[in-house]
């Protein structure tokens, strides 16, 4: 079960760069489909957001963490973030919790909390 998440955003696409943004936006959706497939992720969403100047969009990955972990390694998604960064501004790829791997992130966050001192 997806515990994990990998956030890979980005913002307004550089001009004169548009139509290589679209082949990369496939290129990125027809490899995380073929993960997907092949079991290396467990699933995957794409979102396009209305325009606003500073998020574009973004897809997240979902797996468990070794599942992301090599994702983040593997070459051909290395290839497809290194060719996005040379078309958008403002990506981010961001590693985070879903699922069971919230609980996860309280209880760490819950031990941070009674270190430090509470005050009103």
């Amino acid at each position: 079960m997806a515990d994990s998440v990998l956030f890979i955003s980005w913002g307004e696409s550089i001009p004169g760069r548009e139509e290589r943004g679209l082949e990369v936006f496939n290129e990125a959706i027809g490899l995380y489909g073929r993960m997907q497939q092949d079991g290396r992720i467990e699933a995957f969403d794409v979102v396009l957001l209305a325009p606003n100047g500073d998020l574009g969009g973004y897809f997240e990955l979902h797996g468990s963490a070794e599942q992301l972990a090599a994702v983040r390694q593997d070459d051909e998604f290395r290839r497809v973030l290194t060719d996005a960064q040379l078309i958008v501004k403002h990506m981010r790829v961001i590693e985070g919790s879903t699922g069971e791997g919230i609980a996860r992130d309280v209880a760490l966050y819950q031990e941070s909390i009674a270190k430090v001192p509470q005050t009103a």
